[in-house]
């Protein structure tokens, strides 16, 4: 008789994830309302330190996703996955939109960068921000980043740099979406 595999569950995409809390964040908090979560591709990406993750502008790089150019690259590091609450992850993903220019043109906001401006600075312009979204923030998606378990996430098979991301487009053939582990230290409060 031959052998049935069970069927796994899907896992949930937490590139996807990410870019439709932006998308909520863009909704619920005027501050946000420039920001076009559909033109920042979020991967995936090695450790740096004791970052959550990084955004990289994309004004002089050329990667299109589905016919659309991406103008921003927020690349999500293994604190972000493994070592973070829900609320981090928010405060995470609205510490790197406050680097976007108030244009969205694909440059950092040059008010805004870390060395320009002092951490405390930083953080009164962020927390104000994390409590508010917190508040009106769809349940859905924050119970989507309370997520405890294997996810799916978009990764670079070849990660633009140098001068030939300047040169060469690069696309979706660029990407892979591979395996991620999250893992939640609590969940999310009631």
């Amino acid at each position: 008789m031959p052998r049935v595999r069970a069927r796994r569950a899907p896992r949930p995409n937490a590139t996807l994830l990410c870019r439709r809390v932006v998308a909520d964040m863009t909704k619920k908090l005027p501050e946000m309302a420039h920001v076009k979560a559909s033109r920042i591709l979020f991967v995936a990406g090695e450790a740096r330190r004791s970052s959550r993750a990084t955004i990289r502008p994309l004004a002089e790089a050329r990667i299109s996703l589905k016919g659309k150019l991406a103008l921003y690259c927020v690349t999500l590091r293994p604190k972000f996955f493994r070592s973070s609450t829900p609320e981090q992850r928010v405060e995470t993903l609205l510490h790197e939109l406050l680097h976007i220019s108030a244009e969205f043109d694909g440059k950092l906001h040059s008010a805004r960068r870390h060395s320009f401006l002092a951490k405390g600075k930083f953080e009164a312009l962020l927390k104000p921000l994390v409590r508010r979204y917190l508040a009106e923030a769809d349940t859905a998606l924050l119970s989507g980043l309370a997520h405890d378990g294997e996810m799916i996430a978009r990764q670079w098979l070849e990660r633009p740099a140098g001068r030939a991301a300047k040169r060469q487009a690069y696309s979706e053939k660029h990407l892979f979406v591979g395996p991620v582990q999250m893992i939640t230290r609590r969940q999310l409060n009631s």
